[in-house]
């Protein structure tokens, strides 16, 4: 096997009295898309804001690319190459595709000012990349389509060289269209050897578009399985009662 982009080994988190993530394992390899799984307070959340340099774990250690890494910021994580997508993805309703792609980052051209065609190039050529069907660009973000919005979100993290992607329930709210729209994007950054860890409940979803799945609960972690080797129903059975099929075991209460 590869070097995995990401190893996470042992890793705990406490708020006060409360043990949100209890000595979790965790790995994402290139070309791989891993579904995170669970309830509400599962303890998913939590770790992926470990990940992306949020929070500090108190235990355990975490590797990108092999190497040990602690993060101390969002920016660190960024470095690392990791960006996260979340639900509300962040951007700016009132201004288009590029202005978000470059937002806090613009480029400039000599004499300082704002480089409005270079800008609008660069985004044109990535988000092409992800979808060749979206052309509108410098319509404002809100007029556009869920899954439109999905791709500027994506295209900016794929913009600053991220290698893995978090994904935080990237096809909520959208309909069956925007749903094949953004699904087929999350294809072509596999087939182009990203690692994508994937936050979702539709469960349908993850069984369509995922390699692996780790089901968390009450914490910690019940089972991680290949997707062609568990059914859905089996799925559903390690998140609500936290039984793992292979082991017949379940997560601590």
């Amino acid at each position: 096997m590869s070097t995995p982009f990401v190893e996470m080994r042992g890793i705990s988190k406490h708020f006060g009295g409360v043990l949100a993530v209890d000595q979790v394992d965790c790995t994402l390899h290139a070309g791989e898309v891993v579904g995170l799984l669970g309830h509400n307070g599962a303890g998913k959340s939590t770790l992926i804001k470990i990940l992306s340099g949020v929070y500090a774990p108190d235990e355990g250690e975490m590797r990108v690319h092999g190497q040990p890494v602690r993060f101390n910021s969002p920016r660190d994580a960024r470095a690392a190459g990791i960006e996260t997508i979340y639900q509300t993805l962040a951007l700016a309703d009132n201004i288009d595709a590029p202005g978000n792609l470059f937002l806090g980052r613009e480029l400039l051209t000599r004499w300082g000012t704002l480089d409005s065609a270079r800008m609008d190039h660069e985004t044109r050529a990535i988000i092409q990349r992800l979808n060749p069907n979206f052309t509108s660009i410098q319509r404002p973000v809100r007029e556009m389509s869920g899954g439109q919005r999905q791709t500027v979100a994506i295209a900016r993290a794929l913009h600053f060289n991220a290698r893995i992607l978090i994904m935080d329930e990237p096809c909520a709210a959208l309909g069956p269209a925007e749903t094949r729209m953004v699904m087929d994007t999350i294809r072509r950054l596999k087939a182009e050897g990203l690692g994508i860890f994937l936050i979702s409940h539709d469960i349908h979803d993850v069984f369509e578009i995922c390699d692996r799945i780790t089901v968390m609960k009450n914490g910690g972690v019940v089972g991680t399985r290949d997707v062609k080797d568990v059914t859905e129903d089996e799925a559903l059975a390690m998140i609500i009662l936290g039984k793992n099929p292979e082991r017949g075991d379940h997560a601590p209460s």
